[in-house]
């Protein structure tokens, strides 16, 4: 059964309708970098991972988990999911564009090597909709009405991205299978995992 390792819960506030998550030594502004996500959830490359969002000028809510293997599905508690792998020197960031970074240097448990990563949004269209309304309602952005109103929508848009390392799970069972074969579990623990 896999174990969760690290949950970090924060706003991010989306540039050109993206956050990035990357190696900290990879500039993610630099050429060669994954295309925009436009009309899709997520666009890769080997070190980065860009999540495209519906949103510009509202905060979503980031959950970014670490996990010792690969985490059991979350149903239908979210709307869109994606899946892809990323290189890690045992660090990540999180960049929000001109908005700074998120995180910076987050140190993983998994450490150096590939990591698979799993990726759900929910309520993108909702909040696209509500926000919508808001201009609707209200024809000056800068009122107090139409500030307060779109405060209720932030962190509204929500992300869960999860990564693991499949190795480190198969490094563990190795090192079982080494102990076995040097004769330090006995021979009963043999048999049973030899069945």
């Amino acid at each position: 059964m896999s174990r969760r390792l690290l949950q970090l819960v924060i706003p991010v506030t989306p540039e050109r309708r993206m956050f990035r998550i990357h190696d900290p030594s990879v500039d993610p502004d630099a050429p060669g970098g994954p295309l925009p996500p436009v009309g899709a959830l997520i666009s890769t490359n080997r070190e980065q991972l860009w999540v495209g969002s519906l949103q510009e000028d509202i905060d979503v809510r980031l959950v970014l988990e670490e996990w010792d293997a690969a985490p059991p599905p979350c149903g239908d508690t979210w709307d869109e999911e994606a899946k892809s792998a990323i290189y890690l020197r045992g660090q990540l960031s999180i960049s929000m564009g001109l908005a700074g970074v998120a995180v910076r240097g987050l140190r993983l448990a998994g450490g150096v090597g590939d990591y698979s990563v799993r990726v759900y949004a929910g309520n993108r269209d909702q909040v696209t909709r509500r926000y919508a309304q808001l201009f609707d309602r209200h024809r000056n952005p800068l009122s107090d009405e139409f500030q307060q109103e779109k405060k209720t929508l932030e962190g509204l848009e929500r992300y869960l991205v999860q990564l693991w390392r499949e190795s480190l799970r198969a490094g563990r069972q190795g090192a079982v299978v080494r102990c076995l074969t040097r004769g330090r579990l006995g021979p009963a623990a043999t048999r049973i995992l030899a069945r």
